[in-house]
């Protein structure tokens, strides 16, 4: 079984709040994290009906019944439970009562948000890092064979193929967690929608074309990528705007919280489909920006993460704030180094008012100190928090 980087955060917080809660995708390892960190207390599956109905038809005798030390997963499906967790949490005065479990962060965030605010910890927890894994010693030579496996825990505990674990993977989000929050009469226009993501990875946002391509209105885009974004299957990383006189874009980039999933949607089997794909940088781009993201949330740090194109497409992938720090970061998929790596941040220190650290991440395997920048290679990514 492998470590949880966010077991020690998640387990000084516990000591702190009455309630932490664990979201993150399907089937990223939620249930299993929860058990490791407190491994005596009461677990209870909230998609039971027993369970769920014992909860909805009593709450008061449910909380009082399970209290001291209780695992509630896939808490959202009782969402009238919330009011009464906040009641009895304060009454009681202890902490670590309840770690609060669920994929469908839409409705568990909301929840929380309106009854629990100021009385719990919430993380996330996404599937595998690369530093997990390394530290599993299950980290390999290729990290395009990583890219396109992704990263989902049950990949690497049942040694699954991607076409093994992937169409069930698919079918079951869109039959369950998305039917649950929206109506779609067309799955199968759904799932066309998800590819169309997918190629998409490491594009600006453009609810337009995006409809006119599948055939949908702007309304019913921007209502499905939301969905897609609450159930932590795409996010939007935003632009950094800031302290900048030059005309700059203001809207979005999309990409996918797992490149595995990507991948599978955009009919790539095997590492070797992706030598000769459109999306190789993209995805690579969306493989590096994952595992920032990851060492963030692992580390229980709120991640502020953007990039910056100016008018004239001048670009940078990644900018990681941390108050008054700026870090900077090209991604490059090539496996050598070329100088034009360095000319986006070269133009980025001459137009940025808040001075940046330069770095590359390429798709290489050396580490080194150039005078425009840090070069590291992708298995080096955890040096740029080691700076943070």
């Amino acid at each position: 079984m492998i470590t949880r980087e966010l077991l020690p955060k998640a387990d000084a917080m516990l000591q702190k709040y009455p309630l932490i809660a664990v979201t993150g995708p399907r089937q990223s390892g939620k249930t299993t994290f929860c058990k490791q960190l407190r491994p005596d207390y009461q677990y209870l599956n909230m998609e039971l009906p027993e369970n769920r109905e014992f909860a909805e038809r009593d709450p008061h005798h449910f909380l009082q019944t399970y209290q001291g030390g209780v695992i509630l997963d896939e808490v959202q499906n009782v969402p009238t439970l919330f009011s009464y967790l906040q009641y009895y949490t304060d009454t009681r005065g202890k902490t670590g009562e309840y770690i609060l479990s669920g994929s469908q962060n839409f409705l568990l965030l909301e929840k929380i948000t309106q009854s629990l605010a100021g009385r719990i910890a919430i993380f996330h927890l996404l599937p595998f890092s690369l530093h997990e894994l390394e530290s599993a010693h299950l980290l390999g030579q290729m990290w395009e064979e990583h890219l396109v496996s992704g990263f989902y825990p049950r990949l690497y505990d049942k040694q699954l193929s991607p076409p093994e674990f992937y169409p069930d993977y698919i079918l079951t989000y869109a039959e369950r967690d998305v039917r649950q929050v929206i109506n779609v009469q067309d799955l199968g226009q759904f799932q066309q929608f998800m590819r169309l993501c997918a190629g998409r990875t490491g594009q600006l946002v453009n609810l337009s074309q995006m409809g006119n391509e599948i055939g949908l209105d702007q309304r019913t885009v921007r209502n499905w990528l939301s969905i897609l974004e609450a159930s932590f299957i795409v996010y939007l990383l935003r632009p950094f705007h800031r302290n900048f006189e030059k005309r700059v874009v203001k809207t979005p980039k999309l990409y996918f919280y797992d490149t595995g999933l990507a991948s599978w949607l955009l009919g790539i089997r095997a590492q070797q489909d992706l030598d000769v794909h459109f999306a190789r940088g993209s995805l690579f781009e969306n493989f590096v920006i994952n595992e920032m993201l990851k060492n963030h949330w692992n580390q229980g740090i709120k991640p502020d993460l953007y990039f910056w194109r100016d008018s004239n497409a001048n670009e940078i992938d990644l900018l990681i704030e941390n108050g008054l720090q700026l870090d900077a970061i090209e991604i490059k998929a090539g496996k050598t180094i070329q100088s034009d790596f360095f000319k986006n941040l070269d133009r980025f220190q001459q137009v940025s008012n808040q001075l940046a650290r330069p770095w590359v991440v390429y798709g290489g395997d050396q580490m080194q100190q150039r005078s425009q920048a840090t070069v590291l290679d992708w298995r080096r990514l955890g040096k740029v928090m080691e700076r943070l």
